[in-house]
């Protein structure tokens, strides 16, 4: 909880130590819903308030002096007799220090309306009541940044108490701050954007609260859910924008932008936070350009993959910042590794299931199939990361076509395949089946980039401008266990990988130049799921046929049918010769020509018809027993992801599904496994 929480209640707690008890509080008696025979504050007179003749006085409270009025009224709501003893009491002090409490979240709002209660206006030597909507429609939109304190909403913003209702002659304390809102963007020029974001870093409370905030206010076309926890418990949260938040609609492409997989790799966890807000504000605002976007594809951003690592590499730069340590280098102290992996020490790009060395060993194999490689066995017996297995139970459990994984350290879009197909060379080209498509994806981002396909722009070591800023992932480095060769081969999903510049924590004054000549590549990317080719499967009765597989003739790498029979199949202009199938059913092909100036996916169904079952050749030289559908099969991951507590109060792991095999069948421990077979 952070210090200014506790010294507020610290001083909450002495103040009613040291007043006297009082059967009423201030606010109920001056409001009349009940009375004492004394009051709890020291007075110069005897006098009882309804005695004392009300009148304007002086607005002249430190930090309710931009109200937009300049005179008030004491005895104030909450009972406050004077300036002073407004100034003195708990609800001022709280609004003094709010802003750093929430984080800059809803601020100045919070505490305008709590100064509205405070010094509430005046005229003709009346109270005018801070209006009941307002207050109403704060806490709907800031709720959740006191949850993310474990902090209570502050009684004095009762709205049912301290507020009047419309009807009553209330008035809006935000008024003020509304009107040069409107000032602000009417003053901007048509090229600029309307959409307003603060350029700074958000801790994970921030982020998490700047998404569920966004997500409310745009609930037509977003919501925001957990796919899981990270290592130390926290959310690794998604934000969903389409005109249908929640549901899958037929035909409509679904895309993922993942960011902060390498927790000291945070530009494009920040850049993912301002296009969520961005695609919020520019919807409502009406942009044709975002509504077409939002009203046609499925965006689901998981902005930090890895906030275990963020908080470690953060940590470090604030250190790095603190005057009395003598080493001044600030953000660029955090170089390559603080922070990389998550809190198990796991580098989660190198965490996934190998398949791509499977898909070598069986690729001369005519009969091998190379979409959907089904995890093997084993890999659940070492250790994988909850970040990891949360991120594949995602990338199942959804049709994704394109996606696009967002790191730091360079300047350039790689490509799988990244684990090269020499294991003994380190730099191979080692292209997919894809490769044409995956060349087109990555100079989608490159190419709208602001300065990553120059051939003059500076890089960070490496030579990419003979490729114009983007490479084969092998050829520039290999290794295995990546994310996006795991995308590749174990579902529909094509992923980029998309490198945002040299320093992997950049200052503050870095964001907005970022945002700038990142904004368009991520909407570009965003727009090119919408290319190649769509459609259902279907039978004689129309209905769609899940799991049916489509395959482009010239590429050995086909996709599957979601749940209701519709397919995505990214592929270039020019001729293709498609073929449906599916257990059961007939085999259907179609030629289909896609001219370069399309500029959407062209839609190809398929009818198939149903056939008797025969037994398939793949049957029997294949006869895989993890298919698929195999997700940790041994529960491997639930047994050893969640410890158990003794009495004693000491963590444990339980003993793998194996344990009690071996000892029930009177093996002393697994060793007699090894040293019989």
């Amino acid at each position: 909880m952070h210090l200014e929480v506790l010294a507020l209640l610290f001083f909450l707690a002495w103040s009613c130590l040291c007043a006297p008890q009082q059967p009423c509080h201030p606010g109920d008696e001056f409001l009349g819903r009940c009375s004492s025979s004394s009051s709890s504050r020291s007075r110069s007179s005897s006098r009882s308030a309804h005695d004392e003749r009300l009148t304007c006085t002086e607005l002249n409270l430190g930090y309710c002096n931009d109200l937009g009025y300049s005179a008030t009224i004491f005895p104030n709501i909450l009972g406050h007799r004077s300036r002073f003893e407004a100034e003195s009491g708990a609800e001022y002090l709280l609004l003094s220090v709010i802003h750093g409490l929430l984080n800059g979240e809803c601020s100045p709002e919070i505490r305008l309306v709590g100064c509205s209660v405070l010094a509430s206006p005046c005229r003709d030597n009346k109270m005018i009541k801070p209006c009941r909507s307002t207050c109403e429609a704060l806490r709907k939109d800031c709720m959740h940044a006191f949850e993310a304190i474990e902090m209570a909403w502050p009684y004095f913003l009762d709205c049912d108490r301290f507020f009047a209702a419309n009807e009553e002659g209330c008035f809006d304390p935000l008024s003020v701050l509304k009107a040069r809102q409107e000032v602000t963007l009417s003053s901007l020029s048509p090229e600029e954007p309307s959409t307003i974001i603060q350029f700074i870093y958000a801790s994970n409370a921030q982020m998490y609260s700047l998404l569920k905030r966004t997500a409310a206010k745009c609930s037509h076309i977003s919501h925001v859910y957990s796919i899981g926890r990270s290592t130390e418990g926290r959310d690794l949260l998604v934000i969903e924008f389409t005109d249908n938040p929640g549901h899958h609609e037929l035909l409509e492409p679904e895309i993922k932008l993942i960011g902060n997989m390498h927790g000291n790799e945070v530009l494009g966890r920040q850049l993912l936070i301002y296009l969520a807000q961005y695609l919020c504000s520019e919807y409502t605002l009406g942009n044709q350009r975002i509504q077409s976007i939002i009203n046609n594809t499925r965006i689901h951003i998981l902005a930090s993959m890895n906030p275990d690592g963020y908080e470690v590499a953060a940590s470090e730069v604030e250190e790095s910042n603190d005057p009395e340590l003598s080493n001044q280098e600030g953000h660029l102290l955090n170089g390559w590794t603080s922070g990389r992996a998550n809190a198990q020490n796991l580098d989660l790009n190198r965490n996934f299931p190998d398949l791509t060395s499977i898909f070598y060993r069986n690729r001369r194999s005519r009969h091998y199939r190379i979409d959907h490689v089904p995890i093997p066995d084993s890999y659940w017996f070492g250790k994988v990361a909850p970040e990891t297995y949360a991120v594949m139970k995602w990338i199942r459990s959804l049709p994704f076509v394109q996606s696009a994984s967002l790191h730091g350290g360079e300047l350039v879009v790689s490509y799988p395949f990244d684990f090269s197909r020499d294991s003994h060379e380190e730099k191979m080209f080692s292209p997919t089946p894809d490769e044409q498509i995956f060349k087109q994806l990555a100079r989608t981002y490159a190419d709208a980039h602001a300065t990553m396909s120059n051939n003059d722009t500076d890089r960070c070591g490496a030579s990419f401008y003979r490729n114009r800023g983007i490479i084969n992932g092998a050829l520039w480095y290999s290794f295995a266990g990546g994310m996006s060769d795991f995308n590749y081969l174990h579902t529909n999903c094509m992923e980029i990988t998309v490198e945002l510049g040299c320093d992997k924590f950049p200052s503050e004054a870095e964001l907005y130049p970022e945002w700038k000549r990142n904004k368009e590549a991520l909407l570009s990317f965003l727009e090119s799921v919408h290319r190649g080719v769509k459609g259902v499967v279907r039978d004689t009765n129309g209905n769609g046929i899940k799991g049916a597989t489509v395959s482009v003739r010239g590429i050995r790498k086909d996709v599957t049918t979601a749940e209701d029979g519709d397919y995505w199949r990214l592929v270039n202009p020019g001729t293709h010769i498609l073929t449906a199938t599916a257990k059961g059913y007939s085999k259907v092909s179609k030629r289909v020509y896609l001219p370069h100036n399309l500029n959407k996916a062209g839609q190809v169904n398929f009818v198939l018809e149903k056939l008797p079952v025969e037994p398939d050749i793949d049957d029997h030289l294949f006869p895989m027993a993890d298919s698929w559908d195999r997700f940790d099969p041994y529960n491997q991951f639930e047994r050893h992801g969640e410890p158990v507590v003794t009495e004693e109060g000491i963590e444990r792991q339980e003993k793998p599904w194996w344990w009690n095999y071996f000892s029930q069948s009177g093996m002393s421990s697994p060793n007699w496994l090894l040293k019989n077979v």
